[in-house]
């Protein structure tokens, strides 16, 4: 698979962050100095509302936390997966947002998987990689 040209990537991002409200945070962690935990309360900050995926913790950024997005999903109509996971650990989490009907998929930066990702896009998810959310946002803002 060829990769996204950066017109293609500019373009998929400014459509995510115009279109989408809610995002599921898949490693979302209840430490505030992690990069997952700052992006998440900025991204709650302005107006965005966030499900924690965490099957470690209960509570985070004032949210329930579910331990995985089928869960998430009884509760909450998931547009937006932002995944801070390893990049070997992506797989299952595209195949758990194709499943739950998820509209787009974010790959936080430093967090790549070229397979699942055109598997996300065939499937009919957005798909964006290696970029921090935030920065994109606060970039268009």
């Amino acid at each position: 698979m060829q990769s996204p040209s950066s017109a293609d990537t500019t373009a998929t991002m400014a459509d995510i962050l115009t279109r989408y409200r809610t995002v599921a945070v898949v490693g979302l962690s209840p430490k505030p100095h992690r990069d997952s935990h700052e992006v998440s309360r900025y991204m709650q900050a302005h107006g965005w509302r966030v499900i924690p995926i965490n099957p470690n913790a209960s509570e985070i950024l004032g949210e329930r936390v579910y331990p995985t997005l089928t869960e998430a999903a009884r509760d909450h109509t998931i547009e937006l997966v932002n995944v801070f996971r390893n990049s070997d650990d992506v797989p299952p989490v595209v195949d758990e947002a194709i499943a739950i009907g998820a509209k787009a998929i974010w790959l936080q930066l430093g967090v790549a998987h070229d397979v699942a990702a055109a598997h996300a896009h065939a499937a009919g998810l957005q798909v964006v990689q290696n970029k921090c959310l935030k920065v994109e946002h606060a970039r268009r803002r």
